[in-house]
């Protein structure tokens, strides 16, 4: 399964004290870089669930967001952690002293420190297996959402690969005809120019022109590519860095065949599978 690293998820866990809200939002790193804002009441839990989505997702700048909303008709409160607060207050007033003409900090301020509001009434275990329960859901969710984007990668990039393979299909019957015109001129200009060449130096010029504009091996890697990435899509994610690589060895030979060109035909073939690459690389960055 081809799994996109773009992807959003929202999931409420409604307990008795009060409802917890998860929002994940996902989008293409070359790693897993994961985020975490939660409320204080949370924070212990982090370390778990940091390791419950590291063993699930692979790549991708993943942010976790939490609110928490207390039900008012419940018996939860919140208590002041006066011992915190006088902590605070003792710092404020030494920073004061070092800094005159510094803003004295108001009561409010203090409130928005972490720590200073605690939530009575709740008990802790409870707590912790909701916000565990929430985010496990909201990442299932995530994981729905990337599937679903990364079927549709995969289909336009299945699309893309048939491009390939019919347009390498048009080529190959126009390289011996590309042969043989270059051949026929360069013999029409020795007769015109009334010059007479030894025959086997002739044909050596010949081979090395044919050698020159002969693009059958690059034609054949692009076949070798082309299946190669229809094999890893095939395998499923984690898949993007071998995509990606695989992009480039693509578009690398996509440029010798334009290099090598002697017929617009071939220099428009070229052109068109640049084209087909290049939306393919431009999707496979967001490929887990």
């Amino acid at each position: 399964m081809i799994l996109s690293m773009t992807s959003f998820a929202r999931h409420e866990q409604v307990e008795d004290f009060g409802t917890i809200t998860w929002e994940l939002r996902s989008v293409n790193h070359r790693y897993l870089e994961p985020t975490f804002k939660m409320p204080e009441m949370g924070r212990a839990c982090e370390p778990l669930l940091r390791e419950i989505l590291r063993k699930t997702v692979t790549r991708g700048k993943v942010e976790c967001m939490m609110r928490f909303e207390k039900n008012m008709q419940s018996d939860t409160s919140l208590q002041i952690n006066e011992d915190y607060v006088r902590g605070l207050i003792k710092a404020n007033d030494a920073i004061s002293q070092l800094m005159p003409n510094a803003q004295h900090e108001f009561a409010s301020t203090f409130l928005q420190w972490p720590g200073v509001l605690e939530t009575a009434g709740i008990d802790k275990n409870a707590l912790q297996t909701a916000i565990q329960l929430g985010f496990k859901q909201a990442l299932k969710e995530l994981l729905a959402h990337r599937a679903s984007e990364g079927s549709a990668l995969e289909a336009m990039l299945q699309t893309r690969l048939h491009g390939i393979d019919d347009t390498v299909e048009l080529v190959k019957p126009l390289i011996p005809q590309a042969i043989q015109q270059q051949r026929q001129k360069l013999l029409d200009r020795f007769e015109e120019m009334s010059i007479n060449v030894d025959q086997d130096r002739i044909e050596t010029e010949l081979v090395m022109l044919a050698n020159k504009i002969d693009v059958d091996e690059e034609l054949d890697r692009l076949v070798a590519h082309v299946s190669e990435v229809k094999s890893v899509l095939s395998k499923g994610s984690p898949c993007g860095r071998k995509l990606d690589f695989l992009m480039q060895e693509l578009n690398r030979e996509a440029n010798t065949l334009g290099s090598k060109s002697i017929l617009s035909k071939t220099s428009q073939a070229s052109v068109e599978l640049k084209v087909l690459i290049e939306q393919m690389r431009e999707q496979v960055q967001n490929i887990e």
